[in-house]
């Protein structure tokens, strides 16, 4: 297997998207570690696993459609292997087989069969002390934009998923590479105000846009920074919509955006820039605060 990915927005030919089965059911209040998903535990409205099996299998309909071929991770009972983006992430032609909070390790033993042919030198895993997860790592074109938590914030917050030392260790992993930094919002509590991942709060396009939810950054020199780079080209979005995942979408090629069909600001203006717009219904798989980012691993981009 071949592996190629160096930005957000070539043409996705091989992918991972993950899968509603099996999920375990409804999680306890102490078992969820993100705010989105105790807010719908004590609501009553957590996802159900038919739901989200719908909706991620209509997803890969729309991939497959598109001439994607799309692989699953292999089925573990009783653990949610929804969003396969934190599970690895494809820079130039290695996979960083990325260090997730405890709860989530063992989504790798789903992924890591989908990648038997790919040779063992090209798998990076990170090393104790290290912690990241992939929807914080954006490739760019010779930059790894990657969102993190200072210190203070990864030691405080049960949301901080990527920390300090991750990015010195990016950096000497991809000497090629200008890592990027974001610090990045956090709360255990509130939705609206948790970037839970840099994917969370911001989606960069193929043209030179993006879209920004500014408060998802935690320092003003970054947003500042991001508004010159977009300069024109840029909308930002509350945090409602960030909370509705407005950020999180994926680009199957440099002019095909998949979103989803409530996004309407969004998606007004991906076509008024120009962008062929497909939609899909994600509400449910929404409720775990990850969308359509969170839910592929691209393998392959040409």
């Amino acid at each position: 297997m071949k592996l190629w990915a160096v930005n957000e927005w070539d043409p996705i030919q091989h992918m991972v998207v993950g899968t509603g089965e099996s999920m375990g059911g409804i999680p306890t209040l102490e078992e969820a570690y993100d705010p989105k998903s105790k807010e719908h535990i004590l609501a009553g409205t957590f996802p159900e696993e038919i739901d989200v099996h719908r909706e991620l299998n209509g997803l890969v309909t729309i991939l497959q459609d598109h001439g994607i071929k799309v692989l699953r991770p292999e089925n573990i009972d009783d653990l949610n292997q929804v969003f396969s983006r934190d599970v690895g992430v494809v820079i130039g032609d290695r996979l960083v087989a990325t260090r997730m909070i405890s709860d989530r390790a063992k989504e790798w033993d789903g992924i890591a069969p989908l990648l038997e042919g790919v040779p063992e030198h090209l798998k990076l895993f990170p090393p104790r002390g290290v912690r990241i997860e992939g929807g914080d790592v954006m490739p760019m074109n010779g930059e790894l934009w990657v969102g993190y938590s200072p210190q203070d914030d990864f030691e405080r917050f049960t949301t901080s998923r990527t920390n300090e030392a991750a990015l010195d260790w990016l950096a000497d992993q991809f000497p090629d590479w200008n890592v990027r930094a974001f610090a990045l919002s956090k709360s255990d509590d509130d939705p609206r105000a948790n970037a839970l991942h840099l994917d969370c709060c911001l989606s960069v396009l193929s043209q030179g846009h993006a879209i920004l939810h500014p408060e998802g950054l935690r320092e003003p020199s970054d947003v500042e920074w991001l508004r010159k780079r977009f300069d024109g080209r840029l909308l930002e979005v509350d945090a409602e919509q960030m909370y509705n995942m407005q950020c999180n979408l994926i680009s199957i090629t440099t002019d095909h955006v998949i979103s989803c069909p409530e996004f309407h600001e969004v998606n007004d203006k991906l076509k008024a820039w120009g962008y062929d717009v497909t939609t899909t219904i994600m509400h449910e798989t929404a409720k775990m605060e990850g969308l359509l980012r969170c839910v592929t691993m691209p393998l392959f981009r040409i």
